[in-house]
């Protein structure tokens, strides 16, 4: 149990493009929440702050810097951070999270940066109770409560553990910023420069809790075309099933393996029916090789990171306004009948909609009696259906169908 803090949230990185629109989502929805902005520019974070609600330009601000960041951990109950690429600047957080016993957030996407997390702060997380908590957001949340979803639909009805659940993206419209672009690239460098962070990308168990105890039945990500019979369309590659699949198989181990145990989870998206359709899958799976080969060269890397938006960019208020996202899940059961699942939003799903997620992985984090000691944790295991009802009511949909 936590010593009563200064402060139930901090936000770090409150002056990046994501920063500033959590730090809005809390400034609505948090209620009489005791929070800070936290960034490393001063005259920055005021103008953050002039920007929020009228009720919440009183809210206090904390320079620091990702390097240091001990003050914020001693200081807050939870610390929610934007602050990437995380694989160069994250680490420090959450070692101070974990050694001050502060539960901790992120929107991270990099694998390779979540399985050195794992590595140096889980155990001393479980010894302070803090739950670090990755991939709050976009990835891996709506996967991460999907499969929760069906599980539970599962044992419901007495159908057992799940055997394969497939996730298929059918709707997504939506931008990137320059900070999510600049995560993108560093995976890529990182991966050019390490042949052990290259066969960690690529091994489908890469955050599992002990690897050697996994069913060993997953063959990877889907990278080329695929016919789907359920949807009756042609998919293709989704580039966040690298991070989503891992994320939801620790879950299942964390879980003791709740899920099923021989249980087998692919992603992918869906380009359409006929002719046009595997035209599409077919030139999304080329284009995603081909951007995969560009970003892996020093050359081509370095021009992109030109050419693309920098980092504090991303798409307009009405471009974001205009987004959604709709996932459809389908499982087999251990005992055979098929469950299925609908998990869908409104508005920019890596911006708008990835604003509700972490915002409220806050403050369940903060607020609510959950379950999950402490841990380099996942959102299934650390939040589950606590933040499952909490994105209902945000607006966020999980349906069963």
């Amino acid at each position: 149990m936590q010593a009563e803090r200064e402060f139930e949230v901090v936000l770090f990185g409150a002056t990046g493009f994501t920063g500033r629109l959590v730090a809005e989502y809390l400034a609505l929805a948090g209620g009489a929440l005791r929070w800070a902005l936290a960034g490393r520019d001063l005259a920055k974070l005021e103008r953050v702050r002039a920007g929020l609600p009228s009720a919440a330009r009183g809210v206090p601000l904390l320079v620091a810097d990702a390097s240091a960041p001990a003050e914020l951990a001693a200081r807050a109950h939870v610390v929610a951070t934007t602050v990437g690429p995380f694989a160069r600047y994250g680490l420090p957080l959450v070692e101070a999270c974990a050694s001050a016993g502060t539960h901790y957030c992120d929107l991270t996407g990099e694998v390779h940066f979540i399985r050195r997390s794992i590595d140096v702060a889980h155990e001393r997380a479980r010894a302070t109770g803090a739950r670090i908590v990755h991939a709050c957001g976009f990835d891996s949340v709506p996967s991460e409560l999907g499969v929760l979803l069906l599980s539970q639909e599962s044992r419901r009805l007495g159908l057992g553990g799940l055997r394969e659940v497939k996730m298929v993206v059918t709707q997504l419209r939506g931008g990137a910023s320059g900070g999510t672009l600049a995560s993108i690239l560093g995976v890529a460098e990182a991966a050019a420069g390490s042949a052990e962070i290259r066969r960690l990308l690529l091994d489908p168990y890469a955050l599992s809790p002990e690897r050697g105890a996994e069913p060993h039945t997953e063959r990877g990500d889907q990278l080329g075309v695929r016919y789907e019979p359920a949807l009756r369309c042609w998919t293709g590659p989704f580039v966040m099933a690298a991070v989503n699949t891992r994320v939801v198989r620790r879950s299942n181990a964390l879980l003791s393996y709740a899920y099923g145990r021989e249980l087998s989870y692919a992603e992918s998206m869906s380009l359409g029916a006929g002719p046009r359709g595997l035209t599409r899958a077919l030139g999304l799976s080329l284009g995603l090789g081909a951007g995969l080969l560009a970003a892996g060269l020093g050359p081509t890397r370095r021009l992109l990171a030109r050419r693309l938006p920098h980092p504090g960019e991303g798409p307009s208020r009405e471009r974001q306004a205009k987004g959604g996202f709709e996932l459809e899940f389908f499982a087999t059961t251990e005992r055979g009948p098929t469950l299925r699942a609908r998990v869908g939003g409104d508005g920019d799903p890596g911006y708008s909609a990835t604003a509700k997620m972490l915002g409220e992985s806050a403050l369940a984090l903060a607020r609510d009696p959950l379950e999950a000691g402490g841990g380099v944790l996942t959102p299934a295991v650390a939040l589950g259906t606590h933040l499952l009802e909490r994105l209902r009511a945000a607006g966020l949909r999980f349906e069963l169908r």
